[in-house]
């Protein structure tokens, strides 16, 4: 029996996508516009503080700018995820996630509260989530020759 997380067209792997989708919908909306990053940033806050990590620096307008870029970015690509789920679309924001989970180990290292330790671990297993299986994919040889992006088949056996 084959594992329905080891391939990338299975409707469980799509599931994995779209649950990241929503993950980050949900995480990030707030981040979006400058009214609602406020509170964001208040309630995060005070939770790293409730936890004993500290409290977050004060906002400036350089960082209200790149929490609503990201924010902005994140919604838009959290939408289509939900509403055209796609394999690409896991494999995109797997390696989405490696970015993302790279600069905030970075952070980590170099003084961010340790609250970004609880975001990290989720960009690390949706991450993992969602490129294993092209990896495995790739490897098991479970696609048929001439495979297409346009056909819902692994990018990586499109050539062979």
């Amino acid at each position: 029996m084959v594992n329905p997380l080891r391939t990338p067209a299975h409707p469980a792997y799509l599931r994995v996508v779209r649950a990241s989708a929503w993950y980050d919908l949900v995480v990030t909306a707030g981040f979006a516009t400058p009214w609602t990053y406020a509170p964001v940033h208040d309630a995060l806050s005070s939770g790293s503080r409730a936890l004993g990590f500290g409290a977050l620096p004060e906002p400036d307008a350089w960082q209200v700018l790149f929490a609503n870029l990201m924010g902005s970015v994140v919604v838009v690509w959290a939408v289509l995820r939900i509403v055209r789920t796609l394999p690409e679309h896991g494999l995109f924001d797997g390696a989405a996630r490696t970015l993302f989970a790279t600069w905030q180990a970075y952070a980590l290292a170099h003084g961010a509260s340790r609250l970004l330790w609880l975001f990290l671990g989720v960009e690390v297993a949706f991450g993992v989530l969602q490129l294993l299986p092209w990896r495995w994919g790739r490897n098991a040889g479970s696609v048929p020759d001439g495979a297409s992006p346009a056909d819902g088949r692994p990018l990586d056996t499109a050539s062979r």
